[in-house]
Parts: C-alpha cells; structure tokens; sequence
C-alpha cells in the first residue's frame, strides 16, 4: 500500500478538470467591507490579474488571499492546490483568442489562421507568465479545449491531406507560440526596467556596439534590421510576424499542391 505520507510515491497530478474540488461552491468574503459572493470564478479573475501585476514568483494562496480579503486556508474549500490555481487562470486567458466562427462555411481558412495566429500571439504578449505554463498543464479547460477544436478545424479547411495536418499545426502554432514568448518577455523586460520598448532597444544596442568583440558579429544583423523596415521596434516585429506566417501559409499551400498533384 502506498503511503499518503511519501511523496514521491503519490500518484502524478492529472488536472483540475479531471480530479478536485467542483467548481460550483460559493460562499461570501470573511470580510464585512468585501461582501461580494465568493466563488472559483471571481478567484480565477483576481488570479489572472495578480499574475499580470506580479509575475508568477509573488504569486501565493496567501497572497491571493489577502487580495480576496479571506484566509488563505479557506482558498481550499475551491482548489486543492496552488497548481489547480494556475491551471485555472491559464485556461481563463486561452478564453481570450479570437476563434472563428465555426458555421461560416464560406470563411476563407487563410484569414481565419491569420486571425488565430494573431489573437493566440497577443494572449502570450498581454500574460508574459502564460507561455511556460503552457507546457506543464495538460490545457484539457473548455477555454483550451475550444482553441484547439478552432485550430484543428481550420487547418482541415486547408484541404491538407490528414497526415499532413498534425505538421501544419505544429509548423504554424509553435511558431506563435515562441514568437509570442519572446515578445512577451521582451515587454516585461522593458516594462521592469522602466522603459519603452523603443528606448531599451537603443540602450542595449548601443551597449553593444560599444563593445569590440560584438561589433563584428552584429554587423550583418544591423543591416538586416535596415532592410526589414519599420519606424519602432512594435513596427519591426510586426513586419517579421506577418512575413513569417504568410511563409508558413504559402508552404502549407505549396504542400496541398504537392499533395493533390501526387500520383
């Protein structure tokens, strides 16, 4: 039998959509001045918010508590764990993309994946803490689960073959999603320091063009940076974002070609 009191024995966390508290308990704030109606839901959005403000390192149930005007034990009467909680917040903001409309039959399914691609993007930009999670849930929420039908069923719409369409979604989606990453820490960066994404921009280069050992290696880069265009650093990566995907787009239309002229 195993014992509850060894950890490294317990069985692995699945999710919170699988296992845990249900999510319809409710009851009001300890607090007489803070008489709203306690409930996961409003705890998932003062998470969300949190985690924005303060990134994930200050995020804690008695941090969350404090906000919410309860104990932090009495956070356990919705979730189980810390994880349960993070899980939760990232399915809230995955609610955030745009997915199209799934009965529009006449959609053209290269703007409907500029517009997931693009709205997916600005998620992991707008919650720079979102991307690492990410990958260390099962994202089985309906939020999540909503996105991934949306994405399945426009890169069907592609007229791709079937063994082709796993690719296009990873060729495509984890594109965005390190892209998207990059940005999004790259903003943080900037908004920790204090400055504007144009402003560090300059300071970091011209730290670097100080240094003689660098000055060689981000020769080619500057030219490259000239040739791409664009007035300030959003405008620059906005060009590479839709340069970028409209390569991906044009392959996956090269590869239905290829496969529809197959023998």
């Amino acid at each position: 039998m195993v014992s509850e009191a060894d950890p490294a024995k317990r069985p692995a966390r699945t999710s919170v959509w699988l296992e845990g508290k249900p999510a319809a308990r409710g009851r009001r704030s300890e607090k007489p001045d803070q008489p709203a109606v306690l409930d996961r839901d409003r705890i998932t959005a003062v998470s969300v918010r949190l985690l924005d403000e303060e990134g994930p390192a200050r995020f804690s149930m008695r941090r969350l508590a404090a906000e919410l005007g309860v104990t932090a034990m009495s956070l356990y009467w919705y979730v189980d764990t810390k994880d349960d909680l993070l899980e939760l917040a990232l399915d809230r903001v995955f609610g955030e993309v745009r997915v199209p409309d799934p009965t529009d039959d006449g959609a053209d399914w290269r703007d409907q994946l500029r517009e997931l691609a693009s709205s997916y993007r600005a998620v992991l930009v707008r919650h720079h803490w979102v991307s690492p999670l990410i990958g260390k849930y099962l994202n089985i929420g309906p939020r999540s689960m909503l996105f991934s039908s949306a994405v399945q069923a426009v890169v069907r719409g592609t007229g791709l073959a079937p063994h082709g369409q796993k690719g296009a979604i990873s060729a495509v989606f984890q594109f965005v999603y390190g892209f998207g990453t990059i940005e999004g820490h790259y903003v943080q960066r900037c908004a920790d320091a204090g400055l504007s994404q144009d402003e560090y921009y300059r300071l970091a280069m011209g730290t670097i063009n100080e240094q003689p050992q660098f000055q060689r290696a981000f020769e080619n880069a500057g030219e490259l940076m000239e040739a791409r265009g664009g007035d300030t650093v959003e405008e620059m990566r906005e060009r590479d974002f839709t340069f970028a995907l409209e390569l991906l787009i044009a392959g996956i239309e090269a590869m239905r070609a290829r496969d529809a002229g197959a023998p």
